[in-house]
């Protein structure tokens, strides 16, 4: 259990998880929280990360840092996923555990696992076989950080935990519209399609695949009782355990903007992996369950989109 006096990092602060566990951790009393903007820390700058985990030394470290980004932008920059994310992720951790981090919980993507995992996803499932092609760069570099902490676990005796969330959504999210993931994607485009009238809007593939989506601070709530709860090499899944196709996702979002036009679906495009839900009974035996529906998240979201200036430029 985290001490209320504790030193605690949480990397990636700005982003929409590192945001969310900032917000979770004051609203639990946690006050010694330390950030750094990427401008005061690059974490691909190995030397920097060394000073920095010497001169504060930090009792606890959320890494919640990386490069992410949807289909198009893992496809079209597959190099710069994988150094950006093996080198800040291995830097922090190694660092951590240079200077003497009691605990360490390590952020993942549910990507990690194979293409064609069996449904729900378990934990033990991780490289059993193959994984998905456009995101296999990003996914690569998540599992080495995971394997990571479990062989400092194994070797050095010490206390490196991962989980590994489904895809996420919430306030401080990336609205870009080339480089942002599926549901703050269609929230930007319903909107824009109904602030110009548009009578059509066309998304990609077929609409066909099933995914499952968890609201931030959902996430950061379990990420903080993870932190204080839970011991172990394995990594544990975070998500609802629900699931819907991107079609269903799609009239949802639409319904909770106002857009009242016609959808098409271009099937030349990548739909991606065919379907991807975890299980999550681990956490749940563990004592954790979600609790923000789908539609009551997309109506925070878009209360977040639209109260956000900098969207489009994100």
């Amino acid at each position: 259990m985290m001490d209320k006096n504790a030193k605690i990092y949480v990397a990636g602060h700005r982003g929409m998880v590192g945001s969310a566990i900032v917000r979770e951790l004051e609203k639990h009393g946690y006050h010694n929280i330390i950030t750094r903007t990427h401008k005061e820390l690059d974490l691909i700058d190995q030397v920097a990360v060394e000073e920095f985990f010497g001169k504060e030394r930090p009792e606890y470290v959320f890494l919640a840092a990386a490069k992410v980004g949807g289909i198009m932008a893992n496809s079209n920059a597959l190099a710069d996923f994988m150094y950006d994310n093996m080198m800040l992720e291995m830097n922090v951790i190694h660092s951590a555990w240079k200077h003497g981090c009691k605990k360490l919980e390590f952020l993942g993507s549910s990507c990690i696992y194979p293409r064609l995992a069996p449904q729900p996803m378990s934990e033990s499932c991780l490289l059993t076989s193959e994984l998905e092609k456009s995101n296999e760069a990003y996914a690569l570099a998540k599992i080495s950080g995971l394997k990571y902490c479990e062989y400092l676990n194994r070797q050095y005796g010490t206390d490196y935990i991962s989980c590994m969330p489904t895809n996420l959504y919430g306030p401080n999210d990336n609205y870009h519209p080339e480089h942002s993931h599926v549901l703050p994607a269609l929230i930007r485009r319903f909107h824009e399609a109904k602030v110009n009238g548009l009578k059509e809007v066309t998304c990609w593939g077929t609409g066909s695949p099933l995914r499952e989506f968890l609201y931030v601070d959902d996430l950061a709530e379990a990420c903080v009782f993870l932190m204080n709860n839970y011991s172990g090499n394995e990594t544990v899944n975070v998500g609802t355990g629900k699931e819907l196709t991107i079609k269903e996702l799609t009239e949802l979002v639409a319904k909770v903007v106002g857009y009242e036009g016609k959808v098409n679906w271009d099937p030349s495009k990548p739909d991606g992996t065919p379907r991807k839900l975890l299980d999550v009974s681990k956490l749940e035996k563990l004592g954790w369950k979600y609790h923000t529906e789908l539609e009551d998240g997309i109506r925070l979201a878009y209360e977040d989109f639209l109260n956000n200036p900098m969207r489009a430029e994100r």
